[in-house]
């Protein structure tokens, strides 16, 4: 069983920050990527950022500049902080982890249940 698990999200002003966590726990080898994805009600999910193993980091449009991603791998936890926040980044975040479960497998993508960013003017 493997279990991601987001955390951190709330009600912020806009200018505020937040800073969510992301959890990977159970059966698990290894974690690969970790993504944070962001889902506008009424649209599609989007990419928001993306960091590797080694930490190499990546940011789409949405929080470019705004948003920084990162990650501790002895705790199979990524973060991000969002910083300026507007009211466009309502949304719900949700993390995607790549996780490897055993040496002889291929890795596979898990996503949370998300967590609810609210930002009011």
């Amino acid at each position: 069983q493997v279990q991601v698990v987001e955390s951190g999200g709330g009600l912020v002003q806009a200018g505020g920050s937040l800073t969510l966590s992301c959890v990977v726990s159970g059966n698990i080898l290894r974690v690969e990527n970790m993504n944070w994805y962001r889902q506008i009600p009424g649209k599609q999910r989007e990419l928001v950022a993306t960091i590797t193993r080694r930490g190499t980091t990546d940011y789409a449009g949405p929080g470019q500049g705004r948003f920084t991603i990162s990650r501790d791998n002895a705790k199979n936890t990524a973060y991000l902080r969002m910083n300026s926040l507007k009211r466009e980044d309502t949304a719900v975040y949700y993390c995607n982890a790549d996780i490897k479960q055993t040496r002889d497998s291929g890795s596979w993508f898990y996503w949370g249940q998300g967590t609810q960013v609210t930002v009011s003017s």
